[in-house]
């Protein structure tokens, strides 16, 4: 490729320059900025900061507890089990619950059956690290509703598989005990709908162990579906029934529900109609640290990227409407998609003030519904520079 006009092998020019310099700052030791002085509070425009880590909101559907984001570490990225966010808390019918716990297996299947949970424990594996993140994720009240834990359990194609479905069966229904008490956010009922077709290739499982323990209560004890790469509303938890179904299956409540925060283009009478609720690539920052070295103040963005069919290694940033994108690179590059991985980006603001941070994958072909949107931009506010 020639060189641009005006520059040279030895004088990239201005706009490779720049590139280059954001691909060196990203990879920088972090103890070369200096002492940390302060960690900056992210806030989304017009939003309350709720208290991490405390159950709030109410009982049953009602109830939330978020995981604090702004600690993150390269080398603590996992969740620990005690921290992993609460969308949904455990229902009474399964507290009180005293007999030995089985899984119905009915609908188009060579004949109705049981599967007892020893059964599924028996046959758990460990099955890798990943992220859980609620299709509500961006409420100013419940930002932290994302986590990530390592999964035990059994996929879900190998489960359906020794159910022997029948020809006309098309796909299969995962349901769950739900909270049955009046509800502000939530409507009760728990199950979702997957096509046989594709079940090998989604990578769902029964989960029975979380971090290389039991199931806590509140995540689904002693069994929940997890779906990797689709968000939360379809990890059903306390699961009691998988039922297989055809083409005329109607969509379940929980389906109905989260069908505008899954991205649907609408309300959609059968199961068969919705598509799929993929958690598209997405980035956003969690902490902004103010340090102090040899140069005077400078600050440091720490952000996480996530989601999407395979990992990045670019992302762009910007920090208010009438600015240009400045893309920079992922250091290290993120291995895989299935969790999320930290990025920093060092920044000196011009001046004091209220700035949005905004971030987006410069690969256009690269989905990213959300960041296209707005919707993990957060502020933060500059008092000295």
């Amino acid at each position: 490729m020639a060189a641009a006009a005006g520059a040279s092998l030895l004088d990239p020019g201005p706009v490779l320059a720049a590139i280059i310099e954001q691909t060196a700052q990203s990879c920088e030791d972090p103890h070369a900025l200096g002492q940390l002085v302060a960690t900056l509070p992210l806030s989304r425009a017009g939003g309350l900061v709720q208290p991490f880590g405390v159950k709030i909101g109410g009982p049953g559907l009602d109830a939330r507890s978020n995981t604090d984001l702004s600690g993150l570490q390269a080398d603590r990225l996992t969740t620990p089990t005690e921290q992993v966010y609460v969308r949904t808390e455990c229902p009474a019918a399964v507290v009180g619950r005293r007999e030995p716990w089985t899984i119905k297996a009915s609908g188009l299947l060579a004949r109705a059956a049981a599967l007892p949970l020893d059964d599924v424990s028996r046959a758990a594996r460990a099955m890798g690290a990943h992220l859980l993140e609620c299709s509500g994720n961006n409420n100013p009240a419940n930002f932290g509703l994302m986590s990530v834990a390592e999964w035990d359990g059994v996929p879900l194609v190998e489960v359906v598989s020794t159910l022997k479905p029948s020809s006309e069966a098309t796909a299969v229904l995962v349901s769950g005990v739900d909270p049955d008490q009046p509800s502000r956010t939530s409507i009760a009922g728990a199950g979702w709908v997957f096509p046989l077709a594709s079940l090998e290739s989604l990578g769902a499982f029964l989960a029975v162990r979380m971090n290389g323990g039991s199931l806590p209560p509140d995540h689904g004890r002693p069994v929940r579906l997890a779906v990797p790469g689709w968000y939360g509303c379809s990890w059903i938890k306390w699961v009691d029934e998988i039922r297989l179904v055809d083409a005329s299956e109607p969509a379940t409540s929980q389906m109905r529900e989260f069908a505008a925060r899954t991205h649907q283009t609408a309300v959609h009478e059968l199961a068969t109609d919705y598509a799929p609720p993929v958690i598209q690539t997405a980035a956003t920052p969690v902490r902004v640290e103010k340090r102090r070295g040899a140069s005077g103040l400078e600050y440091r963005v720490v952000g996480i990227v996530w989601g999407g069919t395979r990992a990045i290694d670019r992302l762009a940033i910007r920090f208010g409407d009438d600015e240009p994108w400045k893309p920079f690179e992922l250091c290290p590059v993120p291995r895989s998609a299935a969790t999320w991985s930290l990025w920093t980006y060092r920044w000196k603001p011009a001046a004091p003030g209220l700035y949005s941070i905004a971030l987006k994958v410069p690969d256009a072909a690269v989905p990213q519904r959300r960041l296209d949107s707005g919707y993990y931009v957060r502020q933060v506010r500059i008092d000295e520079v």
